[in-house]
């Protein structure tokens, strides 16, 4: 049996204030994992859902970047306001959320977001 049946991996990467590339952690990411992570075990789902800090995801322009195994959906611009719809949709009714995903070549490659 699987320890868990989802990864919720959120950059928490910084850089360097005025980085071109600029970074996940100065976009609020640290406080959005938290938020994963206080949402899944008030919910009761924190024994089979990981809300997981990372380093770069190498999605800087679309941060904060998320990203949820194990169905590889890259989510960019997510803010704490659209943690509680991630749950609830992507979560707990494997319906990723659309409006969030990254919509980009390199990313959801065999995604309904390119359709």
């Amino acid at each position: 049996m699987k320890r868990f049946e989802k990864h919720i991996f959120v950059c928490e990467n910084s850089r360097p204030a005025g980085h071109p590339r600029g970074c996940c952690a100065q976009k609020g990411s640290l406080e959005i994992r938290e938020l994963f992570k206080s949402r899944l075990k008030e919910l009761g789902l924190n024994s089979t859902v990981r809300a997981n800090s990372c380093g770069c995801l190498d999605a800087c322009e679309f941060g904060p970047s998320i990203v949820v195994y194990p169905e590889q959906i890259w989510y960019g611009g997510v803010k704490k306001e659209d943690v509680e719809e991630i749950i609830q949709s992507h979560i707990i009714k494997n319906t990723p959320v659309k409006k969030l995903i990254i919509n980009h070549p390199l990313y959801n490659k065999d995604s309904e977001a390119d359709e």
